[in-house]
């Protein structure tokens, strides 16, 4: 019984998980950081090299100075994030000196800078005025901005019904709107406020050149397989304009990733200017082989010169506290996400500095990770042979323990 107990102690023992240590000598590349300010924060940019030899998370990164740690925080560089949208109450809606206009109460934003409007009108294009005040009406108000308003469904080029405020917290607004919106178009308000950042993309993978396939332009990009795209970009020829274009996105397995439309607005109608692109589908973590059809239906076929996969940018930012000589460590799969305080309470300083990374090597350290699975996983021979011993001794002492009775 006492060896039973031993072995199971042993085996409990030697199978208890022991998170892995970051080790320079176990990561497989390594890169110099060229720091741009020693006394000021400095990033650098995640670039395709360092998406193809690290995880998909990023999680396995590493600054070191010598084989001092280095801590840092990586950061997206998104669009603008927009708060949830809340309707605001339509008052006063009329016709004034042939001018569709109406107030708006907006009770309960703090502050705001979009309106969407929802309209039944259709093929139009209209000049809309917006002015702010403490009380319904035109009186006593600021002028806050003009907006274009559309849409194109006969050409099936898309609509517009937002219009764009700089930062407000007025408690009512004006809204006139030109010909083209009556009264009884105007069927609904919300507001919310948009944080504005643009977003960065790094090149990811390539593609192919656009194959027509009856009423579809087909083009073909490869990926590695764990970096994960965010965005198709296409290269149109300027000279196109007017156009939308339905777009699928598949993967190689078959499956859907992502769909949307891409276009360009370039119109002139009653002497307003309506000038509007979109020529990139977000798509959500696609890699590896990917499929792009463009739907032309009856129309000629865009003249396109290049797609391209990108990445949402990521900065890698970090206190060099002086220092000069970093190295940036990647590629040890079996590491854990460092949990850093710097990330926690990370402040972004108004002008960072960008640092530059050195040329991509294979670590001259490197020496592989030892095999850190359970002691049961890597000796189950002597597991099952110690296992099989344990067994026939109980087995004997049952048996002498039975003889001892019958004797007697």
């Amino acid at each position: 019984m006492r060896l039973a107990l031993a072995l199971a102690l042993i085996t409990v023992l030697a199978d208890m998980p022991t998170a892995p240590q970051p080790v320079i000598r176990y990561f497989t590349n390594v890169r110099e950081i060229r720091v741009a300010e020693p006394a000021r924060q400095n990033y650098f940019v995640i670039d395709e090299e360092i998406w193809s030899h690290s995880r998909a998370d990023l999680g396995d990164l590493r600054l070191y100075e010598g084989e001092k740690p280095v801590q840092y925080a990586i950061l997206e560089q998104r669009d603008g994030v927009a708060s949830d949208e809340v309707g605001a109450r339509i008052l006063n809606l009329g016709v004034v000196s042939g001018h569709t206009e109406f107030d708006l109460d907006m009770q309960g934003m703090a502050e705001y800078n979009r309106i969407r409007l929802t309209l039944d009108a259709h093929d139009f294009v209209a000049t809309a005025s917006v002015s702010g005040g403490s009380s319904p009406g035109k009186a006593a108000t600021a002028e806050l901005t003009h907006s274009t308003l559309y849409d194109f469904s006969k050409e099936q080029l898309g609509s517009n019904s937002v219009l764009k405020l700089p930062t407000s917290s007025f408690r009512f607004l004006h809204v006139r709107i030109s010909d083209g919106v009556r009264p009884q178009h105007v069927k609904g308000a919300a507001v919310f406020q948009q944080h504005e950042q643009q977003a960065s993309w790094t090149r990811i993978g390539s593609c192919g050149a656009p194959q027509q396939h009856d009423r579809t332009t087909i083009v073909t990009c490869n990926v590695p397989e764990h970096i994960p795209v965010s965005r198709i970009a296409f290269d149109v020829a300027p000279s196109q304009v007017n156009f939308r274009r339905r777009v699928m996105i598949e993967v190689a397995n078959g499956l859907r990733g992502a769909g949307g439309d891409i276009s360009r607005v370039r119109m002139n109608r009653e002497g307003t200017l309506v000038t509007e692109e979109q020529l990139g589908i977000g798509v959500l973590g696609v890699s590896g082989q990917i499929t792009v059809t463009i739907d032309n239906g009856d129309n000629p076929a865009l003249d396109i010169k290049n797609v391209q996969p990108l990445v949402t940018e990521h900065r890698v930012y970090f206190d060099p506290q002086g220092k000069t000589n970093l190295k940036l460590y990647y590629g040890d799969e079996k590491l854990a996400t460092p949990v850093y305080d710097y990330a926690r309470f990370f402040h972004l300083d108004s002008s960072p500095a960008q640092a530059e990374l050195g040329a991509a090597s294979h670590n001259p350290e490197f020496a592989g990770r030892p095999d850190e699975r359970p002691w049961s996983d890597r000796h189950a021979a002597v597991l099952w042979a110690a296992m099989l011993v344990t067994i026939a001794a109980l087995a004997l002492l049952a048996l002498r323990g039975l003889r001892t009775p019958a004797a007697k």
